[in-house]
C-alpha cells in the first residue's frame, strides 16, 4: 500500500524538469520551494513567501521569486555532479505525500568513478520558517576528495524563462558569513519588505576536518560555503543542509537575528528531530483530511496528491494572505488571487480545516479598502472585489498581453468579471452554514455582504423600456465570451447577494441594534438602500425562458454559432469542431469552462432537476474545458443529474491536471483550483454530500464499478463525522448527535453510533 503514498519518477528526462518541479514542490503555506533537482541546471528555480508582492519594473504587482536557498554542489575532481553531462546508472525521484519529503537516488559516473547520493528534502510544518535537505553519499569504487558546495542565490529574477519580461524584485543589502553557516538579506524594491535567508551544512563524519576545509566565497550576489569531505569506498557520509528564513512581514524585530537565532537552534535540533515533528504534523493532517478510494489505485493516489498539495498551500496564520491560483508553486499569474480560492478551495477546508477557512476569509476582509477604491474607480458604491488579487485588494489584472503570435492583446477580465465579488460573499455564506459562527458573521460577513450589495445596486442599469434591471458588458465564468449583456451567473449571483445581504441586515439589526447602526454608518448605507436591493431582486433580468427549461448563458448566447464537440486527444480533451476559428471563440456557442452548469451548482437549491438536466446535457457537448476549473463541475453535475457514463473520465481528469500535464502548462504551476474540484467531485460527487433547504445534511452516494468502498470525513458545526460509502449501504460515525438524510429520507444517529444505512445502489436525484 506504500506506493499509495507516492508519486514517482523513475526516469530521468531533462526535458520534463520544470514539469517535475511544479509537481514536487514542498510548501507549508508560508512558503513554498519548487521541487528542483539539485543535479541538474536546467531548471525554473522557484522560492515564494507568502504575501512578499512587489511591482518595481513590472506591468503589475507580482509574487517575487526570493533568493534560492537550496542550491548545492557534489564534485569529484573538480567536477561536478551533473545529471546533464554524467553517465547515469540510476534515478529514481518521489514525494512521499503522507512524510512530506521529496526524495532523490542517483548514481552517477565521474571520471570511471561510481558515485551514489540519496537525498530527502522537506519544507517543515512544524516551525514554517524551516526547510532541510540530507545527503547521504556514497563512493562505490573510489577512495578520495569529495567538495561540497552549498549557496544562497541573490541574483534570482521574476521571468528567468522569459528574457523579455525578466524583473529584478528585490536588491541584496548584506551577505552575511556567518562561521560557519550563510545569510542574505534583502529588500523588495517597492515595498521595501526585508527577506533574509541563511543557511549552513554540516557531516555526520569527519565532522571536525569538514568544518576545518571550510572556505567563504562571494561571486557578485551569489554567496557559498565550501567545504572538503574525504571518503573511503563503499562507506556513507551524511551531509546535512539546513535553511531558516524570516521576513519582515510577520518578523517585528531585528530580522536578521532571528534567521540566525532560529538557524543555530535548528542545527542543534538535528535533522531527525524536525523530520520527526513534521512528520507528526502532516500525520495530525491526514488523520482528518485522508479520502480512501479502495479497487483504484491510480484515483487513489491521485486524490491524495490533490489533497497534500491543498493543505500545503495555506497558511492559518496569516489573515493577509490567500491560495494563489498557482499556490506557492510557480509564479504563472503572478501569484495573484483569483474566485478559484472561494469556489473551488474553500470547500475542502471549511469541512477539513475551519481555521484555515476562517483566516482565508479574513484575507478578503482584511482587503476590503481596495475592494472599495476598486469600485470608486468605476464609479460604483460598496466593495469591488478585484478580479486579481495580490496583498491589498486593488485590481492587479494585467491589462496587456502576448498572444501566441506575439500581438499585444488587451485583457478584459480585469474591467468586466464582476462576479467575483458574489463569490466572495457566498463563500462567507458557505462557511456559516456548515461552522455555524454567527460573531464571526457579525464581526465580518455582514460587512462584506452589505458592501458587496451596495456594490451591486450601483452597478445594475435600469431599462425603462423593459422595466427590468440588468447588468451588462460583463464576462461570467465562461472567459471566451467577453462584453456581454446580462449573463445569467452574474445576474443571479448579483441577485442571490442583494437577497442575502437584505436578510442579514434584518438579522443583525434584531441581534446587535446598535452594532447594526455603527456598520449602516461606516458603510454609508441608507435605510432606502435596504428597501432597493429588494426592488432589484424583484426586476433583475434573469435569461430563462418560461416555455424551456433550457437557460441562455447571456442574452444572444444562442444566436452564435452552434458547435458540438464530438473528438477528443489523446490526453482525453477536447478537439476543436472542424470550422471553428480558434482565434474568436467568442462567434460561438463553444465554453470555455461551465456557466450556467456553474450556476446550477452554486445554488443547487434554487433550480429543480430538470432544469439542471436540460443545462447539463446542452452545455456538457459544447465546453471545450480549456480550464483546469472546468471537468470537476461537470462530473459533479453529470452525478446531480443521473449521468454517470462521464463523471469518472471527468473527475480522474480533474486530479491528474498536473500529474499528467493535461493543461500542457503545469511548469508554470499547480493547478490549485482543480486540487479543491478534486476534493468535491469525490465528496460531493460520489459521496453525495450536500445541505438542504432545512441546513442538513443529504446523503445520495455513486460509486464507479471499479469502486468497492469511498471514505472521507467531514467537520460540521464543530464536530467530526466518519462517512464510509460502499455499493449497498453507507456507514456514519459522529462525534455528536446528528441528524442526517440518505436519499431525502431523514435518520437520527447518536453520539459514537455507528450508523448503516441500505442503498438503493441507484443515484436517487436530486
Amino acid at each position: 500500500m506504500s506506493n499509495l503514498w507516492k508519486i514517482v519518477q523513475e526516469k530521468y528526462s531533462p526535458e520534463l524538469n520544470r514539469r517535475y518541479e511544479t509537481i514536487f514542490t514542498l510548501a507549508n503555506g508560508y512558503r513554498g520551494l519548487r521541487g528542483f533537482n539539485e543535479f541538474s541546471q536546467i531548471d525554473e528555480r522557484g522560492n515564494f513567501i507568502a504575501g512578499v508582492f512587489d511591482k518595481a519594473a513590472a506591468p503589475v504587482c507580482e509574487l517575487v521569486n526570493c533568493p534560492d536557498p537550496i542550491d548545492i554542489r557534489f564534485f569529484v575532481d573538480n567536477e561536478v555532479c551533473d545529471l546533464d553531462c554524467l553517465p547515469v546508472n540510476h534515478f529514481k525521484r518521489y514525494l512521499d505525500i503522507r512524510a512530506g519529503t521529496l526524495n532523490t537516488e542517483i548514481e552517477v559516473e565521474i571520471k570511471k568513478k561510481k558515485l551514489e547520493i540519496k537525498t530527502q528534502r522537506f519544507v517543515s510544518r512544524n516551525d514554517v520558517h524551516r526547510w532541510t535537505a540530507e545527503y547521504c553519499i556514497r563512493p562505490i569504487n573510489f577512495s578520495g576528495k569529495i567538495t561540497v558546495e552549498s549557496m544562497i542565490d541573490g541574483d534570482v529574477t521574476n521571468g528567468s524563462y522569459d528574457p523579455s519580461n525578466r524583473i529584478r524584485h528585490y536588491q541584496v543589502k548584506e551577505r552575511v558569513d556567518l562561521k560557519p553557516g550563510l545569510a542574505m538579506q534583502v529588500f523588495t524594491i517597492d515595498n521595501n519588505i526585508e527577506i533574509v535567508e541563511s543557511s549552513l551544512i554540516t557531516c555526520d563524519r569527519s565532522d571536525e576536518q569538514f568544518i576545518n576545509s571550510r572556505k567563504y566565497k562571494e561571486y557578485g550576489d551569489v554567496i557559498g560555503e565550501v567545504c572538503d569531505l574525504f571518503v573511503t569506498k563503499g562507506e556513507s557520509y551524511s551531509i546535512c543542509k539546513y535553511g531558516v528564513t524570516f521576513t519582515s512581514r510577520e518578523c517585528k524585530g531585528n530580522v536578521l537575528n532571528s534567521a540566525k537565532n532560529n538557524l543555530e537552534k535548528f542545527t542543534e535540533d538535528g535533522f531527525e528531530c524536525e523530520k520527526k515533528s513534521h512528520q507528526s504534523v502532516w500525520d495530525n493532517i491526514w488523520a482528518m483530511s485522508d479520502i480512501e478510494i479502495e479497487g483504484d489505485d491510480k484515483a487513489q493516489r491521485g486524490i491524495r496528491y490533490n489533497i497534500f498539495q491543498m493543505s500545503s498551500s495555506a497558511y492559518e496564520k496569516d489573515p493577509c494572505v490567500s491560495i494563489a491560483a498557482k499556490a506557492l508553486h510557480g509564479e504563472g499569474y503572478k501569484g495573484h488571487v483569483f474566485w478559484d480560492t472561494e469556489i473551488y478551495l474553500l470547500p475542502f477546508f471549511i469541512y477539513t480545516y475551519p481555521e484555515v477557512a476562517r483566516a482565508l476569509l479574513l484575507y478578503r476582509y482584511n482587503t476590503l479598502a481596495g475592494a472599495r477604491k476598486n469600485a470608486e474607480l468605476h464609479h460604483c458604491r460598496g466593495a469591488r472585489f478585484p478580479w486579481e488579487s495580490a496583498s491589498d485588494g486593488v485590481e492587479e489584472t494585467p491589462k496587456w498581453k502576448a498572444d501566441s503570435k506575439g500581438n499585444v492583446v488587451r485583457i478584459w477580465t480585469g474591467d468586466e468579471q464582476y462576479h467575483i465579488s458574489a463569490d466572495i460573499a457566498y463563500a462567507y455564506y458557505e462557511y456559516n452554514r456548515a461552522v455555524r459562527d454567527e460573531l464571526f458573521l457579525k464581526q465580518y460577513g455582514a460587512e462584506i455582504f452589505l458592501d458587496t450589495a451596495l456594490f451591486w445596486q450601483s452597478r445594475v442599469e435600469y431599462n425603462k423600456a423593459e422595466d427590468r434591471y440588468e447588468i451588462n458588458k460583463v464576462i461570467g465564468p465562461d472567459e471566451f465570451h467577453l462584453h456581454v449583456n446580462n449573463n445569467v451567473y452574474t445576474n443571479y449571483l448579483a441577485k442571490w447577494n442583494l437577497r442575502k445581504a437584505s436578510e442579514i441586515a434584518a438579522w443583525l439589526e434584531n441581534k446587535d441594534s446598535e452594532f447594526y447602526k455603527k456598520l449602516l454608518k461606516k458603510l454609508k448605507i441608507r435605510k432606502e438602500d435596504i428597501a432597493g436591493w429588494t426592488k432589484i431582486t424583484e426586476k433583475i433580468y434573469i435569461p430563462m425562458s418560461k416555455n424551456s427549461k433550457l437557460i441562455e448563458q447571456f442574452e444572444g448566447y444562442f444566436n452564435r454559432k452552434d458547435f458540438v464537440v464530438s473528438e477528443y486527444e489523446n490526453n482525453g480533451m477536447p478537439v476543436w469542431p472542424e470550422g471553428v476559428d480558434k482565434d474568436h471563440p467568442d462567434e460561438t456557442q463553444l465554453l470555455k469552462q461551465p456557466d450556467v452548469v456553474m450556476l446550477l451548482l452554486v445554488l443547487g437549491e434554487e433550480f429543480d432537476l430538470e432544469t439542471k438536466k436540460t443545462n447539463y446535457e446542452y452545455y456538457e457537448k459544447r465546453c471545450m474545458h480549456k480550464s483546469s476549473l472546468s471537468p470537476s463541475m461537470y462530473s459533479i453535475m453529470g452525478l446531480k443529474v443521473g449521468d454517470t457514463r462521464n463523471a469518472y473520465k471527468y473527475f480522474i481528469k480533474t486530479v491528474y491536471t498536473d500529474l499528467e500535464d493535461n493543461q500542457g502548462n503545469a511548469a508554470k504551476g499547480l493547478h490549485v483550483a482543480s486540487n479543491g474540484g478534486s476534493w468535491q467531485c469525490a465528496v460531493f460527487g460520489f459521496g453525495g454530500m450536500s445541505i438542504d433547504q432545512n441546513e442538513i445534511l443529504n446523503f445520495n452516494p455513486w460509486l464507479p464499478d471499479v469502486w468497492s468502498r469511498l471514505s472521507y470525513k467531514i467537520i460540521w458545526r464543530g464536530y467530526r463525522l466518519n462517512v464510509d460509502v460502499f455499493s449497498d449501504k453507507i456507514v456514519f460515525l459522529s462525534e455528536a448527535d446528528i441528524s442526517i438524510k440518505v436519499s431525502f429520507k431523514e435518520y437520527k444517529i447518536k453520539k459514537n453510533e455507528r450508523k448503516e444505512v441500505k442503498l438503493t445502489g441507484k443515484i436517487k436525484e436530486d
